[in-house]
């Protein structure tokens, strides 16, 4: 590593523990990072906020080593530094929780989590030490969900993995953690845990760079924020006291306003019934959803809302029970008895369950409706062209053209147009699975707008997310859930945040 004399000084006297000087990087003609300058002191959590497409991921992965700069300069304790690898930012103790998962699920957690750095003895791994060394991690943690160090990652759902990314990252010693995203699965109990075990590393010294698009959760752990806008930083300012709308005005140079617009009322017509619905997972569920009413489930992660979303739209068996779809009765056995109900899902893991992320936007977007431009011999490539374009543009799909891969796209436009393939036969029902999960403010407001749009059209809508104020501020009724198992019903507006997560934790008692 190239070394040189010290820095300057943070208005502490100290240099900085990471400071990025003019920093530039280009991807062909694509300016990604315009001369960012940013820097971060010992025992503080710096939050960088912007955009997708701001330069936050092009930063942390030239800090990772992943990018190297055009120009400028990094330098870490004092001293000018080449980070070239990941090797060499992990020398210097950075750590990276990636947004995007990078497990192994054929392994087990306590594999995953000390991947590559596996404890040896005469050439073999020490399986019973690296076990040990898992359990007291998670135990030190305090990452109850983690316990059985030996279960495959294959077997844990979404927020589960991203807890053993957390383990993997705290697992070797950490001067500077990178955090992208990490609460973007987790429930509310979960998300305290991890800021507790944040709270930590800072007082022992640690910097810590903080991603997230919830302003909340900004204001909750942060000591000073940094704004990029089209790869440049458009400011640094103190946490404490922030005003939310200048933050946003800052990163999308607009004003956005209460996000939350109250849908209008339902339709009285039952869109989709459900009586008594069993499966490994689902514990005697019932309930209905109205034409043009949005139903909010909020549970905390594990409470089985996913495997409900999942067993509604035919992918996991429903053992018991029986499903109506206007009116009539349904056997919901594949995906297919689900479309053919009107019955669709957007899954919570857009990148493994709804993309074909090595296609194109096109090929994800006119996958469904293969029959209508497959007919006869030949393929018709202008009726492919008519359903990608109607959805590209009534969904404002942007940043690409629709023959590029769907994977270059934000997670925005990635998650508009899992929504949008589906409208070209508009469903009876459509379930929306942690709809804004790493999606950016601005897109996360478009999407609030079109969840709006579509129940206001007539279309029922089941929305299940983490995020409290969503489903709280976006529904015309909230069903909690719990232990797979419905535990409840509240308006919005006639129970209190605090009281509803009281009974999803079950400080409030069940059904009290």
């Amino acid at each position: 590593m190239n070394v040189t004399p010290p820095s300057r000084a943070t208005g502490s006297g100290e240099a900085p523990l990471v400071e990025l000087r003019g920093v530039v990087k280009r991807f062909g003609s694509v300016l990604a990072l315009a001369g960012v300058d940013f820097h971060l002191r010992r025992g503080e959590v710096h939050a960088l906020l912007g955009e997708n497409g701001a330069g936050k991921s092009t930063l942390i992965k030239v800090l990772a080593g992943i990018h190297a700069p055009d120009e400028g300069e990094i330098w870490i304790n004092g001293h000018r530094t080449a980070i070239r690898s990941v090797a060499d930012a992990g020398r210097w103790g950075i750590r990276v929780i990636h947004q995007e998962l990078s497990l192994v699920p054929g392994l087990s957690i306590a594999e995953n989590i000390y991947l590559g750095v596996e404890p040896h003895r005469w050439g073999l791994v020490r399986r019973r030490a690296m076990r040990a060394d898992a359990a007291r991690l998670v135990e030190r943690l305090g990452i109850d969900e983690l316990q059985e160090v030996d279960l495959p990652v294959e077997r844990l759902g979404v927020a589960h993995r991203q807890l053993v990314e957390i383990a993997k990252a705290l697992s070797q010693e950490a001067r500077v953690l990178i955090l992208d995203e990490p609460t973007s699965s987790l429930s509310e109990v979960e998300t305290e845990a991890l800021f507790s075990t944040l709270r930590r590393l800072r007082a022992a010294g640690a910097g810590l760079i903080y991603i997230s698009h919830r302003l909340e959760e900004i204001e909750r752990i942060a000591d000073r924020i940094t704004v990029l806008r089209d790869g440049a930083s458009v400011g640094t300012r103190a946490a404490a006291g922030v005003d939310r709308r200048e933050l946003v005005r800052w990163m999308v140079d607009r004003d956005i306003g209460d996000v939350f617009h109250r849908p209008a009322p339902a339709s009285a017509d039952v869109a989709l019934e459900a009586r008594s619905l069993r499966s490994a997972a689902v514990h005697g569920v019932s309930f209905c959803i109205r034409r043009g009413e949005i139903l909010g489930i909020a549970g905390l992660v594990g409470s089985g809302r996913s495997s409900l979303a999942r067993a509604l739209f035919g992918v996991e068996r429903l053992e018991e029970g029986q499903v109506f779809a206007g009116g009539k009765s349904v056997q919901l056995r594949s995906p297919r008895d689900a479309l053919a109900a009107g019955i669709v899902l957007v899954p919570e893991d857009r990148r493994r369950d709804g993309l074909v992320l090595i296609e194109s936007v096109a090929f994800n977007i006119a996958l469904p409706w293969t029959r209508r431009w497959c007919r006869g011999v030949w393929p018709s490539r202008s009726r492919r062209r008519e359903i990608v374009d109607r959805t590209v543009q009534s969904f404002r799909i942007g940043g690409a053209d629709a023959e590029a891969c769907v994977a270059t796209l934000s997670g925005g436009n990635q998650q508009k147009g899992l929504v949008g393939r589906w409208m070209e036969e508009a469903p009876r029902v459509l379930i929306l699975d942690e709809p804004t999960r790493g999606v950016d403010v601005g897109a996360r407001e478009e999407m609030f707008r079109i969840i709006i749009a579509l129940a206001g059209s007539g279309m029922a809508v089941i929305l299940i997310s983490s995020d409290l104020n969503e489903v709280v501020g976006l529904s015309h009724r909230v069903l909690l859930y719990r232990d797979g198992a419905i535990d409840g019903e509240v308006l919005p507006g006639a129970t209190s945040l605090e009281a509803i997560m009281a009974r999803l934790t079950g400080a409030g008692g069940r059904g009290s």
